[in-house]
């Protein structure tokens, strides 16, 4: 069993980078999502309109770049935790040094649901040790506050995080926020088996920033994270996401049951 350590840096995503605007495919029939399959259709991507789900879903910034053009490198979402102050992004987005803060609905320079600081970081060890990064432990969770001392939880809602389900048991929709947008982007589509430790999903546009993405399925769980094989992925149309099982557990516990 592979230990957890708490470190605190920073760097950014290496998700390819796509010139122009976002593909949007047209629909068919055939590509209609069955109704226990998520939401809309299978392997479409499409701006995310603001809703109470998607605003759990949010970009991360060096500090001090809200609102920049290009400022955010990775996206974030906030997942159920005790403490209500709990997001998951990709271990790649977080294992730098310099201060980060979490931006949840993040929307055209605006921050309609605040600004907060990410206060500690939680990687699997197959990560932060050694000169080697393990792209099967590319996962991280974060603690996050604000000056107001608000649970992130409470003011936007949160999903389960969720380890042991099988790899496309059902549709996902995977939501980020690609670094030459200002908007999140979002598709939806059954991911397939890509090694023992890694699952893949076809979606469209997927560039730069969008490492950290969750996979939610229909119920609202947290099933994969955009990362691990490639970093996420070597095209603007293949994601990628390590199989969620004993390690991914094993941080969430140290990332939840803490004193």
């Amino acid at each position: 069993m592979k230990r957890i350590s708490r470190i605190s840096r920073i760097s950014v995503t290496s998700r390819p980078t796509l010139l122009g605007a976002v593909v949007m495919l047209a629909l068919t029939s055939a590509s209609v999502a069955a109704a226990d399959d998520g939401r809309g259709p299978l392997g479409v991507t499409a701006e995310v309109a603001a809703s109470r789900h998607s605003v759990r879903v949010g970009a991360l910034f060096g500090a001090g770049r809200v609102g920049r053009p290009a400022g955010h490198f990775c996206t974030a979402s906030v997942v159920h935790s005790p403490q209500g102050d709990l997001v998951v992004t990709a271990a790649h987005c977080v294992s730098g040094t310099g201060d980060l803060v979490f931006v949840p609905g993040y929307r055209a320079g605006r921050a309609p649901y605040g600004v907060w600081r990410v206060t500690s970081r939680f990687l699997a060890e197959g990560w932060s040790s050694g000169d080697e990064e393990d792209e099967d432990s590319d996962l991280a969770f974060a603690t996050v506050a604000d000056p107001d001392g608000r649970r992130v939880e409470d003011v936007v809602g949160a999903n389960r995080f969720t380890t042991g389900v099988a790899t496309g048991a059902t549709a996902v929709t995977v939501t980020g926020y690609p670094d030459s947008r200002e908007t999140p982007i979002s598709c939806t589509n059954r991911p397939v088996r890509h090694s023992a430790t890694q699952q893949r999903i076809d979606c469209p546009a997927f560039t730069s920033g969008t490492s950290g993405s969750p996979w939610i399925n229909g119920d609202g769980q947290v099933v994969g994270v955009l990362g691990g094989h490639e970093r996420g992925g070597s095209t603007a149309d293949i994601s990628y996401s390590v199989v969620l099982r004993g390690e991914a557990e094993q941080l969430y516990r140290a990332a939840t049951h803490r004193s």
